[in-house]
């Protein structure tokens, strides 16, 4: 078995697991009551997972790392096609997810910096925005007086 597995969940899923202390989405649409377990990787298979689930969902993803030593559900290992996936019987405990990382929109990892930069970026765009715009307001108020 992996020393670490990986889900991909919305960022919204994982704040409710914050507040409830266990994880139970499967997949997107899809629970641990209706698939029966809950949908796992390996590191390596993480992108070909989001690139045909989660691309284009338009909500925040988050990226799970998951000590399988420290679930308190089974891990199985089950084949999938060609190759074997891990699968989680049973809700993930919070304490067995080791990190939490936030995905961009290729799939790929993002740090709590860039995060805060690009925000920091967004609101500086629209205070310049905000500023200009007060700025023709005014001279075109004098301009008719």
């Amino acid at each position: 078995m992996p020393e670490r597995i990986f889900h991909i969940a919305t960022a919204a899923d994982w704040r409710t697991t914050l507040a409830t202390g266990t994880y139970t989405t499967s997949t997107v649409g899809r629970s641990l009551a209706e698939e029966g377990f809950i949908h796992a990787s390996r590191r390596d298979q993480v992108q070909g997972v989001f690139d045909r689930y989660y691309r284009g969902l338009g909500e925040d993803l988050v990226l799970l790392t998951i000590d399988p030593a420290r679930l308190e559900s089974e891990v199985r290992v089950d084949p999938v096609g060609s190759d074997t996936y891990p699968h989680v019987y049973g809700p993930i405990n919070r304490t067995a997810v080791v990190d939490v990382v936030p995905l961009n929109r290729r799939g790929g990892t993002e740090t709590l910096m860039s995060l805060w930069i690009k925000g920091m970026a967004v609101r500086m765009g629209l205070a310049v925005l905000a500023m200009v715009l007060v700025a023709a307001i005014v001279l075109g108020i004098q301009r008719w007086s």
